[in-house]
């Protein structure tokens, strides 16, 4: 099973190694090849993005599917996403109906998914900071946990700023990432998709 993942590049490096690690223990008796086709910014929009699918399912190596994650908040004005549902809604609605391609998104952004391990970022920013209140995948457009994230490090006593390549592989190293799966709803699902076209039980 060949599954290609469309993703911003830097998440490709933050999240991917630990998602295969996570996937190498879940799906021991079938394991996916999980390759990256990653964007440094935004991932494709419109038809670029059906172009992009239909090459990597036709192509000299073929995928089995396809899987986009975009961020919800993309920092364009106006929004490009009202929300998750309307963000997959319109890559569905981008790509057709191609039944390998499964759309998913960070909501609002990737580190929303690292909001779980609060006590572990104060410890590295040394801050006391609180953690955002409600749910991780709320967090609001406004002030998205990115720039949660981000604030904690530059007021806190490691004098530097969070960067996502380093600072979010140190956080996924040293935690559990069935603790965010089970508190991200998304990335339940996005995790969950993997899982299910490999044949196997998804995550409850």
């Amino acid at each position: 099973m060949k599954i290609t993942l469309i993703v911003e590049g830097k998440t490709e490096k933050a999240f991917l190694p630990y998602l295969r690690n996570f996937l190498e223990i879940r799906l021991s008796n079938n394991k996916p090849k999980l390759d990256a086709n990653p964007y440094n910014g935004r991932i494709p929009t419109g038809e670029k993005l059906k172009r992009v699918v239909q090459m990597l399912l036709r192509g000299q190596h073929p995928s089995d599917h396809i899987i986009a994650l975009t961020d919800g908040y993309t920092g364009s004005q106006p929004p490009d996403f009202q929300d998750a549902a309307d963000a997959k809604s319109k890559m569905r609605q981008w790509v057709g109906d191609e039944p390998r391609f499964h759309p998913h998104v960070a909501h609002h952004d990737f580190e929303a998914w690292l909001l779980p391990y609060w006590a572990f970022i104060q410890n590295m920013a040394g801050h006391n900071k609180k953690a955002p209140p409600g749910k991780p995948e709320t967090v609001n457009h406004n002030n998205p946990p990115a720039y949660r994230i981000k604030e904690i490090f530059e007021i806190g006593k490691c004098r530097d700023s969070y960067v996502k390549p380093r600072d979010a592989g140190r956080i996924l190293r040293n935690n559990d990432l069935t603790v965010a799966i089970n508190a991200c709803p998304e990335l339940k699902s996005f995790v969950n998709t993997i899982i299910k076209v490999c044949g196997e039980e998804i995550i409850n």
